[in-house]
């Protein structure tokens, strides 16, 4: 009797053991999965989104996974919920260049022709940043010290190849927030663009004072000192040469006056041959000097 009743307490802890192992087991897989899990939003779902700045978000994050035409519909989402987002605008734009680079590097960007109309209309990416520059100023003028707006304003003319208003924008962003050394490094980077090497240096070493690890701004100084002595250096030169230009000038006329001089008093010894010259040495007169 005692021999069952031990038997029996030994397959009950037995059995308590493994349903505890079990337990755990199952316990430990539930937390792995739920660490691994990352709130997705199905391609499908996208379009069911209501709120334009959770569709911002959802694109911004597919953008930076790389996963660029999902990031486009996003984007595209955001902007038709709320026309007005200029975030939105700007990152479509960024994601719709993005796209066309992926394509060209794959090889299935096709070439446009430019004999028909199609090549002289812009591209989606132009007319993005084109919406973001007009919502960021219709913000702006109901918000004139907001910095960021400006500071995206001049990003998104500067997307546009137009740098001067890049600058403007860039310059009123600092002035609003002079410590920040993102706003100071694009502003740099913009003069320096269009050949302000001088200017360009300040905002550089201010970029640098704020932020001394500030890789961009370290050689865009370099290039902004670079510019400015081959600017300096070309002035005085260019003065130079047109000082040695009228001194070669001068010095030609007067080596053409002696010349002319030369010849006219070389001219007499030439008339006085002797008579005597055989007529067969002389040379026969050209055709077209023939005598009338």
């Amino acid at each position: 009797m005692k021999g069952l009743i031990f038997t029996f307490l030994i397959a009950l802890c037995l059995f308590n053991f493994g349903c505890g192992s079990d337990n755990s087991n199952t316990a430990e897989s539930s937390n792995s999965n739920s660490a691994q899990e990352t709130p997705v939003i199905p391609p499908l779902q996208i379009a069911e989104i209501t709120d334009p700045n959770i569709a911002l978000a959802e694109g911004n994050r597919l953008l930076d996974e790389n996963q660029t035409e999902l990031a486009i519909e996003a984007l595209r989402q955001a902007v038709n919920l709320n026309p007005d987002l200029a975030d939105a605008y700007f990152k479509l734009g960024i994601a719709y260049s993005l796209l066309d680079m992926q394509m060209e590097q794959a090889g299935t960007l096709t070439e446009p022709n430019t004999n028909t109309k199609a090549a002289k209309s812009k591209s989606k990416s132009e007319i993005a940043f084109e919406n973001a520059v007009t919502a960021y100023k219709k913000w702006i003028s109901a918000n004139p010290k907001d910095d960021v707006a400006q500071f995206h304003l001049g990003r998104a003319y500067d997307k546009l190849m137009k740098d001067e208003d890049a600058e403007k924008a860039f310059k009123q962003a600092v002035k609003l927030k002079p410590d920040d050394t993102e706003y100071q490094t694009e502003l740099g980077a913009i003069l320096v663009k269009l050949a302000k090497y001088g200017e360009a240096t300040s905002p550089l070493k201010k970029a640098i004072e704020l932020d001394p690890s500030n890789a961009r701004a370290l050689d865009l100084l370099d290039d902004a000192q670079a510019g400015r002595q081959r600017v300096d250096y070309r002035s005085p030169k260019k003065d130079g040469n047109q000082a040695t230009g009228n001194k070669a000038s001068n010095s030609n006329s007067t080596t053409d006056s002696d010349s002319d001089s030369d010849s006219d008093t070389k001219s007499p010894d030439v008339k006085k041959k002797p008579s005597s010259e055989n007529p067969k040495d002389k040379k026969p007169i050209s055709p077209t000097s023939k005598p009338r």
